[in-house]
């Protein structure tokens, strides 16, 4: 089973912005090829930071409203939100050690 969870428009709200723990955005569409090269490490991410950090994917082609509202222009965008606030924003497909100081800020 995977450790990351999608959410919508609707959810995101509920699932993001209330969140407990600070939660990882994966911002996606599923003809993005660098998309598909993050995926395995926000995977890996989840797991690894499971219980310290929330990890979630967003397809931005269902869900127009809420990338709109964070300006998404390039993906995969990953975001981090503590607090209903971004604190960290990555774009494009970088290696695991860059999202993993990104992180390590906050979780």
């Amino acid at each position: 089973m995977s450790a990351v969870s999608n959410v919508t428009d609707s959810s995101f709200e509920q699932e993001v912005l209330k969140a407990e723990v600070p939660v990882l955005v994966d911002f996606w569409a599923p003809w993005c090829g660098p998309c598909k090269m993050v995926a395995p490490v926000v995977e890996d991410l989840a797991k690894e930071y499971e219980g310290r950090l929330k990890v979630v994917k967003m397809n931005t082609d269902e869900n127009p409203k809420t990338a709109q509202a964070y300006a998404i222009r390039g993906i995969p965008s990953l975001y981090v939100f503590k607090s209903g606030q971004v604190v960290e924003q990555v774009v494009g497909a970088v290696p695991k050690a860059t999202l993993v100081t990104h992180l390590n800020k906050h979780a």
